[in-house]
C-alpha cells in the first residue's frame, strides 16, 4: 500500500472508529495521517494489513516493554492517568521513530488481533437462539477465533441492562467473568428469552494465527491491540485468559474458508453446529465472504448448521439478508443467525451492537 493510501486509512480510523470512543487513538491516528515517517512504518505490513490498529497496537506493545517511558504516563493500560495533551503527540512520534526497526518489525510479524470478551454478551442471545432451534445440544466453531475466548461464553455470566430498569441474567451463577450489557428494543421488538445455561458439547477455534494465551509474550501482543485508554478491557481479557486456562479448547491453524470443513470435522458429526464470527468477515475480500457462504451451505449439506454473526451488515449479513438499507451506517454492527433448509439459507437479523459489546439495541423478528 503506497504512503497517500496508508494516510487515508489513519484518518478514516480516527473519524469513523477512534472519535468518540478513544481520546487518545483519536489524537493520535490524526496526526500519523499528516507524518510521512510514523505513517510509513506501516508499509512494513504484509499485504491487506496496513491498519491503524496494526499500528496501535505495535506502539502500545513497545511502551509496554518499556513502561518508564514518559510516554505511558498517557496510557492508562500502564497506570498512566494523563489526558491528551500539547506532549503526547511529539512524546509518540520520537518514541516510535526511534525504535522505528522494532515497530517494523512487530508490523512485519504480526496480524492485529483482538479478542473482545464483551462480545460474548452479543452473541449469547443468538447462539441461545440457534441451540434452541437445534434441540439443545450443539457444538461451537469459532472462524477467526484469535486466542478463542469467545469459545467460553457458556460460562461466562450476564446482566443485560433494560429501559426502565429492569435486569435479564443468563449465565451460570457464579461464573468467573461477569459482562454487563446495556439491552433496549426497537419500536416493536420484544426482549429476548435467555436461558440460564447453554449445551455446548463440543468447541473449536480457527485462526490464521491462533493466539496460546498460557506463552506471556503472545497474551502481551493480546493486550497490546487493545485500546490503550480502556484498561477495564484488558483487565477482562485478562480474567477470561485464565479462566480458559482451566478449560482450553482446541484452537485450528488455518484459513477460514480452505479449511473450514475440515476444522468442522473435528467436532462431533451427530450434533448441530453453530459457527461463530465476530468483527471477522471485514478482514475478507468481497470474493472470500461469497465463498465463506457457500463453504457454510456446503457444511449444511451434511450436518444442521447455523451462523451467528456479530459484524457490520455489508460484511455478512447483506450476502444473505439483501436490501436492509436500515441496518447500515451509524457506526453499529448487526447481530444475525442464519440457518440452511434444502441449500437455501434463512437469515434473519436479531439486533444491532456497538462493536466492543457494550450495547444492543434489540430488532423486531
Amino acid at each position: 500500500m503506497d504512503l497517500d493510501r496508508i494516510k487515508g486509512v489513519l484518518r478514516t480510523f480516527a473519524e469513523v472508529e477512534a472519535r468518540g470512543v478513544s481520546p487518545l487513538y483519536d489524537h493520535l491516528a490524526t496526526q500519523a495521517a499528516e507524518d510521512d515517517d510514523v505513517a510509513g512504518l506501516l508499509s512494513a505490513a504484509r499485504d491487506g494489513e496496513a491498519r491503524a490498529t496494526l499500528l496501535m497496537a505495535t506502539a502500545h506493545r513497545l511502551v509496554q516493554a518499556d513502561p518508564i517511558h514518559p510516554l505511558s504516563r498517557y496510557y492508562p493500560s500502564l497506570g498512566g492517568f494523563d489526558g491528551v495533551d500539547s506532549e503526547t503527540w511529539p512524546l509518540f512520534r520520537s518514541f516510535l521513530l526511534e525504535r522505528a526497526d522494532k515497530a517494523r518489525a512487530l508490523i512485519a510479524s504480526r496480524y492485529t488481533q483482538t479478542n473482545e470478551v464483551r462480545r460474548a454478551a452479543l452473541l449469547y442471545p443468538a447462539v441461545a437462539r440457534a441451540a434452541k432451534e437445534a434441540g439443545g445440544k450443539v457444538s461451537l466453531l469459532e472462524v477467526g477465533c484469535s486466542a478463542g475466548l469467545l469459545l467460553g461464553l457458556d460460562r461466562f455470566g450476564y446482566r443485560y441492562q433494560c429501559d426502565g430498569g429492569e435486569q435479564l441474567t443468563a449465565g451460570p451463577a457464579k461464573a468467573a467473568v461477569g459482562l454487563h450489557c446495556a439491552l433496549d428494543l426497537a419500536p416493536g421488538a420484544v426482549a429476548p428469552k435467555l436461558p440460564k445455561k447453554l449445551a455446548v458439547v463440543a468447541r473449536a477455534g480457527l485462526d490464521r494465527a491462533p493466539v496460546d494465551v498460557s506463552d506471556e509474550d503472545e497474551l502481551a501482543w493480546l493486550e497490546a491491540c487493545v485500546w490503550a485508554d480502556q484498561p477495564d478491557r484488558i483487565r477482562l481479557l485478562r480474567t477470561a485468559a485464565a479462566e480458559q486456562a482451566k478449560h482450553r479448547p482446541p484452537l485450528i491453524t488455518g484459513d477460514g474458508v480452505d479449511d473450514l470443513a475440515a476444522a468442522a470435522a473435528t467436532l462431533p458429526s451427530e450434533t448441530p453446529l453453530v459457527v461463530l464470527t465476530s468483527h471477522v468477515l471485514a478482514y475478507f475480500g468481497a470474493d472470500k465472504r461469497a465463498a465463506f457462504v457457500d463453504a457454510l451451505a456446503a457444511l449444511a449439506a451434511s450436518r444442521p448448521v447455523w451462523w451467528v454473526s456479530e459484524e457490520f451488515y455489508g460484511a455478512a449479513l447483506e450476502g444473505v439478508l439483501p436490501g436492509r438499507g436500515d441496518l447500515v451506517g451509524d457506526g453499529l454492527a448487526t447481530l444475525g443467525v442464519v440457518r440452511w433448509d434444502d441449500g437455501k439459507p434463512e437469515a434473519h437479523a436479531l439486533a444491532r451492537t456497538a462493536p466492543h459489546g457494550q450495547r444492543m439495541t434489540w430488532l423486531p423478528v
